[in-house]
């Protein structure tokens, strides 16, 4: 007999009530608690429209809501994922936090996120109280150059993926499994390079701030990979990275991107194109032309890296390296949430996605002096 509590209208009494499971939705359902399950978790790829259909109306008959505080209880974990990034101040990690909430959602996590401005320390803390608060997996999106802040967690049973970070080289034989994911940088850059390269231009600077994370050198190395390919020797001069006291840039981009274009074009030989390590970068780089009385892409050509909403809309429109976000991000919450259940074991993965050349009105040929 079911344990009931009754209220009367107006009084005192008791009426009756009594929670309700998964499998009373699943029997007025007419289906299985299983398939109940997979509603509740996002796992819809295979489920016909008018089953989900009849679930979703089941529950909302029944009154059915997911206790989450069991399900916490149970497992030792919550239904959702950490977040670690930069800064949104930059729209790029905006737009990541957006498409990991997508893809999260659509496994049936939520997503908690912070800006931990590429500081470890920082980073670290994150990831104790996500841990304290029961989430058990993480993505990392500052590029490190050592995982080391991280392996403790990971030892204790945290999962984690990093974004454009290989986690295969540095970390290997710590006895940390940490999947990874990022896009080709050195290709992307040797893309921007290249296009620069076709267009005549010979004085290409590299516009980046301070060069302590993965991503940043391998886009280094492939913009010098291009220009020894071209038969050029990359010049020290016409690599900027601000100052070893400053931050990043994740928030001050567009002010870094600016004051590191005016230097480049204040030299004595000024360069006449400019490859930005991101997109805020680059369109700095505009305002640092303009400060010093010349015009993209008539005086320098300026290409950066990212592919944001903005650079489509600058004017002049950004030529960029576009790096697919929301797909690599799919696959980043698969990568991750797959290990949470169960369902992927092993060493570390690392995916490499392709980027791709996307050419606007921000780059010209250059004319023969």
């Amino acid at each position: 007999m079911d344990r009931r509590r009754v209220r009367g209208r107006g009084s005192g009494a008791l009426m009756a009530s009594k929670v309700v499971t998964i499998e009373d939705v699943a029997l007025l359902a007419k289906t299985s608690p299983s398939t109940v399950s997979n509603v509740l978790n996002g796992r819809l790829d295979r489920m016909r429209p008018e089953t989900q259909e009849r679930i979703q109306r089941a529950m909302a008959q029944l009154g059915y809501t997911p206790n989450q505080l069991a399900r916490q209880l149970k497992t030792g974990q919550v239904p959702i994922l950490g977040l670690v990034i930069p800064s949104v101040a930059n729209p790029f990690w905006g737009a990541f936090a957006q498409c990991v909430e997508e893809a999260a959602r659509g496994r049936g996590y939520q997503v908690l996120f912070g800006n931990a401005g590429r500081d470890p320390a920082q980073e670290e803390r994150y990831a104790e109280s996500l841990w304290g608060y029961g989430v058990r997996g993480v993505i990392f999106g500052s590029s490190p150059l050592s995982l080391d802040h991280v392996q403790g967690l990971v030892r204790r049973g945290l999962r984690a993926v990093t974004f454009d970070r290989d986690t295969r080289g540095a970390d290997r034989g710590v006895g940390v499994e940490i999947d990874s994911i990022s896009v080709d940088n050195a290709l992307g850059a040797r893309l921007a390079t290249e296009h620069l390269l076709a267009l005549g231009h010979r004085r290409i600077g590299f516009l980046s701030g301070p060069l302590r994370t993965a991503s940043r050198l391998q886009r280094l190395e492939g913009y010098r990979g291009a220009l020894r390919a071209a038969g050029l020797d990359p010049h020290p001069a016409l690599v900027w990275e601000g100052l070893p006291s400053e931050g990043f840039g994740d928030v001050e981009g567009a002010e870094f991107g600016r004051r590191g274009a005016r230097d480049l074009l204040g030299l004595a030989e000024p360069p006449t194109a400019l490859f930005a390590i991101n997109d805020m970068y680059a369109l700095g780089a505009y305002a640092g032309a303009r400060d010093r009385g010349l015009a993209v892409p008539d005086d320098v050509s300026v290409v950066g890296f990212d592919d944001i909403f903005l650079a489509e809309v600058a004017q002049p429109a950004l030529t960029t390296v576009r790096q697919p976000l929301r797909e690599m991000l799919r696959t980043t919450v698969t990568m991750l949430v797959d290990r949470l259940e169960g369902s992927r074991d092993g060493p570390a993965d690392h995916t490499v996605v392709t980027p791709e050349l996307i050419v606007r009105a921000s780059t010209a040929a250059r004319e023969a002096a």
